[in-house]
C-alpha cells in the first residue's frame, strides 16, 4: 500500500512540475516577447539565430568600411577638383600673358600667384583624413610629398609615398582602394618622344630618356666641340668625347637622362625640351613660374612658342585630373550600390532572425490559457488522488 501511494505521489508531482515549467516558459515568452531565451528552448532555431547574428555583425563591419572608404574618396574628389581649379586659373593667366594683356609687372605678379598656388598644391596633395594621408598609397603615416626650396621658393616636389595602393575590404571577397598612390593621380604616365623647341639644331636621340615634364637644354661651344647640359651647367657633356653623337646621353645631377641627337647642332643657345605624357601638377607649375621669372634670354618668338607649349602642358595636367575625378566618381557609385546591397542583405538577415526568435503573443496567450486549465484540472485530480487512505481499501 505504501509503495502504491508513493508512486501516485511521485507521478502527480512530476505531472504538476511539467505543467508548471510549461506555464513558466510561456509566461517568460509573453513578458520578454522572445520565443528563444536560451539555446535549450529550441536548439536548432537557436543555432540558426546565432549564425544570423554573426552574419549581421560581419555586414555591419563591411558597411563601416564602406563608409570610411566613401569619406576618403569624397575628400579625394574635392581635393582634385580644387587642384583642377588652380590649373585652370594658371592657364587663364598664362593665356593673358601670351595675348599681351599683361605687362612686365603683370608677368611678375602672375609668377608670384603661381608660386602661392604651388604651395597650396603641395598642401592639398598632403591632405589627411583621420590622421592618415590619403595620397600616399599604403604608406599613410607620413606626408607623401616633400619639397626642395631655393631662396624660399619650391624648386622640386618629390613623391615619397608607397607605390602600392591601400585596399579596404568592403564586402566578402571585394576590395576597394580608397587611399591612392599620389603618382597615379597627379602624374601622367604615357611617355612620348621628347620635343625640342629652339634654334640650336638639337633633336631627340634614339634612347629612351628618363627626364620628365620640361627641361632646358643649354648648348655651349668651347672652341672645338659643343657642350650640352640640362641642369644649367652643373653637369656638362662634351659632344666630342662621345662615341655616337646621334645619341648623346645628357644627365643631370639627379641622374636623369635626356638622349640628344647632336649631329645637326649648329649654334649655341637654350632649347626647351618637352616630354609629353610625363607631366605632373607640381613640376608643370614650376616650369610656368620659372619661365615667367626668368626668360633665359629667349627671343620673343621663342618665348611665345615656349609659353604656348606650357599652356599645352597645363591642359594635359587638367585633363589628367578630370579623368581621375571621373574614375573616383565611378568608384563612389560602385561602393554606394554595394552599400545598398549589403543593407538589403542585413535587413533580410535581421528579419529572418526576428521571425525565428520573436514570440507569437496571441498563440502564447492561447497556450497559456490552455495550460492553466490543464493545471487546475491536474490539481483537482491530484487532490482527489491524494485524499485516498487505508480506509478506502477496507470495506
Amino acid at each position: 500500500m505504501s509503495g502504491t501511494l508513493n508512486n501516485v505521489y511521485n507521478n502527480i508531482s512530476f505531472a504538476l512540475n511539467l505543467h508548471y515549467k510549461a506555464m513558466a516558459r510561456l509566461q517568460e515568452q509573453a513578458s520578454t516577447g522572445s520565443r528563444i531565451s536560451r539555446a535549450s528552448d529550441d536548439p536548432s532555431a537557436a543555432y540558426r539565430v546565432l549564425g544570423l547574428n554573426s552574419q549581421q555583425r560581419l555586414l555591419e563591419n563591411y558597411m563601416d568600411n564602406i563608409s570610411d572608404a566613401n569619406s576618403v574618396l569624397e575628400i579625394s574628389t574635392s581635393v582634385i577638383n580644387d587642384m583642377s581649379s588652380i590649373i585652370d586659373e594658371t592657364k587663364v593667366g598664362l593665356t593673358q600673358i601670351i595675348s599681351g594683356t599683361y605687362d612686365e609687372g603683370g608677368r611678375q605678379r602672375l609668377a608670384k600667384q603661381i608660386n602661392d598656388a604651388l604651395e597650396q598644391m603641395v598642401s592639398l596633395a598632403n591632405t589627411q583624413h583621420l590622421g592618415q594621408y590619403i595620397f600616399g598609397g599604403s604608406k599613410t603615416s607620413s606626408a607623401p610629398y616633400a619639397v626642395q626650396r631655393t631662396n624660399g621658393e619650391i624648386t622640386s616636389v618629390t613623391y615619397q609615398g608607397s607605390s602600392q595602393q591601400r585596399d579596404i575590404e568592403v564586402a566578402p571577397g571585394v576590395q576597394s582602394n580608397a587611399y591612392h598612390v599620389g603618382e597615379d593621380i597627379f602624374c601622367s604616365d604615357n611617355r612620348s618622344t621628347p620635343e625640342f623647341l629652339g634654334d640650336t639644331g638639337a633633336a631627340a636621340g634614339s634612347g629612351t630618356s628618363s627626364v620628365k615634364s620640361d627641361v632646358w637644354l643649354t648648348v655651349t661651344y668651347d672652341g672645338s666641340d659643343y657642350n650640352l647640359s640640362i641642369d644649367d651647367g652643373v653637369t656638362v657633356i662634351d659632344v666630342g668625347d662621345v662615341s655616337d653623337p646621334s645619341n648623346v646621353a645628357v644627365t643631370n645631377s639627379a641622374g636623369q637622362v635626356l638622349y640628344v641627337d647632336a649631329t645637326n647642332i649648329s649654334s649655341t643657345g637654350v632649347d626647351m625640351v618637352r616630354v609629353p605624357g610625363t607631366y605632373d601638377v607640381f613640376n608643370t607649375l614650376i616650369s610656368v613660374r620659372d619661365l615667367l621669372e626668368n626668360e633665359r634670354g629667349l627671343s620673343d618668338t621663342q618665348l611665345a612658342q615656349c609659353r604656348n607649349r606650357l599652356s599645352d602642358s597645363l591642359e594635359e595636367v587638367r585633363s589628367l585630373l578630370t579623368e581621375k575625378v571621373i574614375s573616383i566618381g565611378y568608384k563612389i557609385g560602385f561602393i554606394d550600390d554595394l552599400k545598398n546591397s549589403l543593407e538589403n542583405i542585413k535587413f533580410d538577415t535581421e528579419d529572418e532572425a526576428t521571425i525565428l526568435q520573436e514570440a507569437d503573443i496571441a498563440q502564447i496567450a492561447i497556450d497559456l490559457s490552455r495550460r492553466e486549465v490543464l493545471y487546475q484540472m491536474s490539481l483537482s485530480v491530484a487532490a482527489k488522488l491524494m485524499s485516498v487512505s487505508l480506509l478506502d481499501y477496507l470495506g
